[in-house]
């Protein structure tokens, strides 16, 4: 529905006005903030139209208004005005970013934005970590007493990852060697889903015992990389109690730490993110994806030498500066895109 000049105007003065003090905006203060020549008579019918559109809604202990999820969704997508890049100290912004790590590791990068982004926007930032590749370099067994494996698998870049395997053999250490030995030689740098395929169809020569061993190996090694429970990265979840949209009611409260809890509404809402290109503003109210009314996650993907790997964001009230907030999502994903694909 196309809003003219005069109520796109109104809009943005009450939406502004709004995020400012969240108190409901009245016709007689839009009329001096507005910087429009109109009688608060005009001002009421244009406000009781963008009402009847779903843009505003009269609070019951109040003449004034206050946005509503289609207010915002307007407002942001066409009358925002974002504040200039310049605006950030973007070396301070860099430096943060790499500082509080002498070594240069991916991990604490991404640790470090997600404190940035809390720290600047002043609520919650997240981050959703790369998904691990499934190749690895090489495998190890260590048998930990009958029938109980641990099966060591080392990644590309020397990260390790465990899984215990329940055996119905008891295998010998000699077995377990030459076990690791023949899977290391064959398929080293693959992945395991290609090595699943292979030992299929090349292992028909070794005993049914140490075949079954090496499945389950792959099996066990295949769940480890896709593991995803280390994903997301959330810094200052506790900034958004001292938010009394967010932190209001218990029901509110119990929703917002169910979401930082269990992550999947969030790892969801991540990774429709991953696929976009820009920022991204998911305000509660109008998306499935936000688990509260009163809350919005502006995101952005990041990249790795080109390629997205995932995304970040500030999730905050949907009565957030979005016109400060977006240009801090914007330039923190280019960042931790550039530290990343240097590291």
């Amino acid at each position: 529905m196309q809003l003219d000049n005069r109520a796109q105007t109104l809009l943005k003065a009450l939406v502004e006005r709004y995020i400012a003090d969240g108190q409901p905006v009245g016709s007689r203060a839009l009329s001096k903030i507005s910087g429009l020549e109109l009688s608060p008579a005009t001002i009421r019918n244009v406000m009781a139209d963008l009402e009847d559109m779903g843009f505003v809604a009269s609070p019951h202990t109040s003449a004034g208004r206050i946005p509503t999820p289609r207010g915002y969704r307007v407002f942001v997508d066409t009358l925002l005005t974002i504040e200039s890049i310049d605006a950030i100290d973007e070396a301070t912004l860099e430096t943060k970013l790499q500082s509080r790590s002498q070594i240069n590791s991916p991990q604490k990068i991404i640790s470090n934005a997600a404190q940035v982004l809390s720290s600047l926007s002043q609520f919650a930032g997240v981050v959703m970590t790369p998904k691990r590749e499934s190749i690895f370099q090489q495998i190890e067994f260590l048998r930990l007493s009958e029938k109980r494996i641990l099966l060591v698998i080392v990644g590309p870049r020397g990260d390790v990852q465990n899984r215990l395997l329940l055996t119905d053999v008891d295998y010998t250490p000699s077995q377990l060697v030459q076990a690791a030995n023949y899977i290391n030689q064959h398929y080293g740098g693959l992945g395991f889903d290609e090595v699943r395929l292979r030992l299929q169809n090349e292992l028909r020569q070794l005993r049914d015992d140490m075949t079954s061993l090496m499945q389950a190996a792959v099996e066990a090694g295949s769940d480890a990389m896709a593991d995803e429970s280390d994903n997301v990265v959330i810094s200052g979840e506790r900034n958004l109690l001292s938010v009394s949209d967010l932190s209001s009611n218990m029901t509110s409260l119990r929703k917002l730490f169910d979401m930082f809890e269990q992550k999947t509404s969030l790892m969801q809402l991540l990774d429709v993110s991953s696929k976009a290109t820009g920022v991204q503003i998911f305000i509660g109210g109008e998306s499935q994806l936000v688990p509260m009314d009163d809350m919005s996650i502006v995101t952005a993907p990041y990249e790795v030498n080109g390629k997205i790997v995932g995304t970040l964001g500030v999730i905050g009230p949907t009565r957030m500066a979005y016109e400060r907030v977006i240009p801090i999502v914007d330039i923190t994903a280019k960042l931790l895109s550039s530290a990343l694909s240097n590291s």
